[in-house]
């Protein structure tokens, strides 16, 4: 039963350590999103570390991406520019991308 016990012990480890990754990397997702609609709008340094800040809690709003959408489509529209919901839908691809490789290459 010792080795049973200890497989089971090394798969939920894997799952606790997947998820953490998964938290992680869509974290820095909405980070980097929020710096991009923060482009966009023209904010300051300080203003786009704070708009992405808001980013990322809007993501606990509800399951999955489109609390994310809904919200870089309104501000962004808010602000005068020009977006859909395909270019963030792109833009969130793109982030995520950059997010997994942020943690390959550093950890």
């Amino acid at each position: 039963m010792t080795q049973f016990d200890d497989r089971e012990r090394a798969f939920e480890t894997k799952y606790a350590r997947d998820q953490e990754m998964h938290f992680k990397v869509t974290s820095r997702r909405n980070r980097l999103l929020g710096q991009w609609a923060a482009k966009k709008m023209g904010l300051s340094e300080e203003e786009s570390d704070a708009y992405a800040r808001e980013v990322i809690r809007a993501d606990f709003q509800e399951a999955g991406d489109e609390d994310i959408v809904r919200k870089l489509v309104a501000d962004l529209e808010k602000a005068g520019v020009a977006v859909d919901e395909d270019e963030v839908r792109a833009q969130i691809a793109h982030k995520a991308t950059d997010a997994r490789r942020h943690f390959i290459e550093h950890g």
